[in-house]
């Protein structure tokens, strides 16, 4: 394909790597201490667990392995509420490495793991974006897509999880992350641009210089979060040489489309030229010296002046682009980037040469600067957390309203009750569990020992943790001569 429809490569995360987790024994402690109940009925659930752990340590770069992570960032949040009381810790180490550096980090608390899934998220949806074909609308739409998503993921951590090990959990880590997502969604899209605009429209062209400003802007702001103190040794130098080149490149792009729209679309009409002065106004960012703007827009000769000027700083800005990019080892393997940058140049000269006239004897100008815009600005979409939905494994210890890490209870107790002549004198409210809301004084439910604010959690040994109020009396409706066995918990 012609070097104009190849991609500039994007700058893809790798996913942070974790240790294996152990659980069983931990779970089965916690479940047979906290909820009373035998920890090796539970060996099944805890397995399930394990296993979506484990496979969520390499999900596939697509869709599924989106929705594998969300899916076990969702079950995490049963999990903390089950298992990790506020005040004592489960005994378990979380073990991340830095996805940059691969220093191992590790913690106690559930949010750091949460964190880490959270960061994965984000990477993977950095690689979705870097591997779409973006020379086709729909792969660059799938590509802005997944870089927004990316920055939302990195800014959702930065604002909910502040105090992780890990470098590349940091604020300013972090933030870099959103930016270098921002820069690279702008860059996607100009590149939409490229593809929709007409040749040879002069408002088109002019439109197209200030997406390439906006690009050059978005990425020297990027630059100037990487090489700040905290975040400079620890960035890889490919990167930020990257975000150099491409800030330097598309000033350069910037000032190759003024010219075009100056030198090879037609001078204004009559008819036209109300339209071409208003964008024109607020085209550069200092007004350009010389004539006036109707002149300017309608004398060839004045546009070819000022078509010159702004190659000639095209042309100096293509080969700053190109003396970064030589500084680095890495990027000088990489054949495409190279390749760019250099079709580019030589595009811009060729350009020159032809517009340029052996008897011009005036000095060309400095060209000024293109007031940097664009027409879609790029959104950060925090992740969407329901879209996936996700039952909690653990569901037969109980609704988490009442069977929670942070709520504790009195052992469960067996309570024999005999129908009176006014019934078993209580009366019961809510659902799952169904609590006692009154006892009789005197009645056969207080003599067995029965209070206020019991949650009945079986009948004949039948399991009500999520029985709905009517199943329950139906339950105590249907005993016979012999009573009925009722369990309950006093929190």
């Amino acid at each position: 394909s012609s070097s104009e429809s190849i991609s500039v490569p994007m700058i893809p995360l790798g996913l942070k790597e974790t240790k294996e987790l152990d659980l069983l024994v931990p779970l089965k402690d916690l479940i047979s201490e906290h909820y009373g109940e035998e920890g090796i009925l539970f060996e099944k659930e805890i397995k399930e667990f394990m296993e979506l752990r484990q496979a969520m340590r390499t999900p596939s770069r697509n869709e599924a392995g989106l929705e594998l992570l969300m899916e076990y960032y969702n079950q995490l949040y049963f999990l903390d509420s089950r298992f990790f009381p506020p005040t004592k810790s489960l005994g378990v180490f979380f073990h991340w490495y830095d996805s940059l550096t691969g220093v191992p980090s590790h913690q106690r608390a559930l949010a750091f793991e949460k964190g880490s899934v959270l960061f994965n998220i984000g990477a993977l949806h950095t690689q979705i974006g870097a591997r779409q074909d973006r020379a086709s609308l729909p792969g660059l739409n799938q590509a802005i897509d997944a870089f927004q998503k990316a920055a939302g993921a990195f800014n959702y951590l930065k604002e909910n999880f502040s105090n992780a090990p890990s470098l590349d959990m940091s604020a300013a880590s972090l933030n870099m992350l959103v930016r270098l997502m921002v820069a690279q969604v702008q860059e996607c899209v100009f590149e939409k641009m490229t593809l929709l605009c007409a040749q040879h429209d002069f408002l088109a062209r002019l439109q197209l210089a200030q997406e390439a400003a906006r690009v050059e802007d978005v990425y020297s702001l990027v630059h100037q979060t990487m090489t700040q103190a905290h975040v400079k040794d620890y960035v890889p130098f490919s990167w930020t040489t990257m975000v150099h080149v491409k800030s330097e490149h598309f000033k350069a792009l910037s000032h190759y489309f003024a010219a075009i729209a100056l030198c090879d679309c037609p001078a204004a009409s009559d008819a036209e030229l109300p339209e071409q002065e208003k964008a024109f106004i607020q085209f550069h960012v200092t007004m350009p010296e010389g004539p006036s703007l109707r002149v300017l827009l309608q004398d060839p000769e004045e546009r070819r002046k000022l078509g010159k000027a702004h190659l000639k700083k095209a042309i100096m800005k293509h080969e700053e682009a190109m003396r970064i990019h030589g500084l680095c080892k890495i990027l000088r393997k990489m054949d495409i980037l190279q390749e760019v940058l250099s079709f580019a140049h030589k595009r811009s000269l060729s350009k020159y040469s032809e517009i340029d006239h052996e008897e011009d004897f005036f000095e060309t100008g400095d060209a000024p600067d293109i007031h940097p815009k664009t027409h879609q600005k790029p959104e950060i979409k925090s992740p969407n957390f329901s879209q996936v939905k996700v039952t909690d494994l653990f569901h037969r210890l109980g609704p988490l309203s009442v069977f929670s890490a942070k709520n504790k209870w009195y052992p469960a107790r067996r309570v024999h009750l005999m129908r009176g002549e006014n019934g078993f004198g209580f009366t019961l409210r809510g659902d799952s569990p169904v609590l006692i809301a009154g006892v009789i004084p005197g009645g056969c439910a207080a003599e067995a020992g029965l209070k206020k604010g019991d949650y009945i959690i079986s009948v004949n040994g039948k399991d009500c943790k999520w029985s709905k109020h009517a199943e329950v009396v139906q339950l105590l409706k249907s005993t016979g001569e012999e009573g009925v066995e009722i369990g309950v918990i006093t929190l």
